[in-house]
């Protein structure tokens, strides 16, 4: 490798390490104030970089928003992919993306607030969380639609209505989580999930 050669490897090992970190600290910003009153520059401090330097990597903060959402979904895709290619059930893989979650408080706390931000259509990730829903709601649906194909669903289970049920669950006890940060029997997100699924099968 020349001189020239070895220079540009370094330079892009620098510019993606940067990019890292500006990720690392929007999502935990866009967790903390919300999407609206975070700003570029806030993140660039936080980073050690000016503002300029923070648009070379990303042009604005909508493109940063999308990146920082579309890497929590890759890390958690890459998971359930690995846990399923075990052999673990779907529901039960999608209880531990919830136990991973547990240990990443600033994804719990992104999620929470820009979740709720999104529901107005004005806002940037609006679209991002309706495709997310449906697609969600898709496959746990299916899921269970294939547990009563199989005779492990309760009789008076409804696939969908199930899986609209667990995702309100899992997105109702990550508020319950944070608001109980510091109390000793902080609620235990996976258990509650694994149990309110559970519900729905046969004994």
């Amino acid at each position: 490798m020349t001189a020239q050669e070895l220079d540009a490897h370094r330079g892009y090992a620098r510019g993606r390490a940067t990019r890292e970190e500006i990720l690392e600290a929007a999502l935990v910003l866009f967790g903390e104030v919300g999407y609206h009153t975070a700003s570029l520059r806030e993140i660039a401090a936080r980073v050690g970089i000016s503002h300029p330097g923070l648009l070379h990597h990303f042009p604005s903060k909508a493109a940063l928003l999308q990146a920082v959402l579309q890497r929590r979904d890759d890390v958690d895709e890459a998971a359930m992919t690995a846990d399923l290619a075990t052999g673990v059930g779907y529901l039960e893989a999608l209880v531990r993306v919830v136990e991973r979650n547990a240990a990443r408080p600033g994804i719990v706390e992104l999620f929470a607030t820009l979740s709720s931000e999104a529901t107005s259509p004005t806002h940037p990730a609006h679209d991002y969380f309706e495709r997310r829903y449906a697609r969600t709601l898709a496959a746990v649906t299916q899921v269970f639609e294939e547990h009563r194909a199989e005779g492990r669903l309760r009789p008076d289970v409804e696939p969908a209505s199930a899986a609209r049920r667990l995702v309100a669950v899992m997105d109702g006890l990550q508020v319950q989580w944070l608001l109980g940060a510091t109390s000793p029997a902080r609620v235990d997100m996976a258990a509650e999930v694994r149990a309110q699924y559970v519900s729905y099968l046969r004994d």
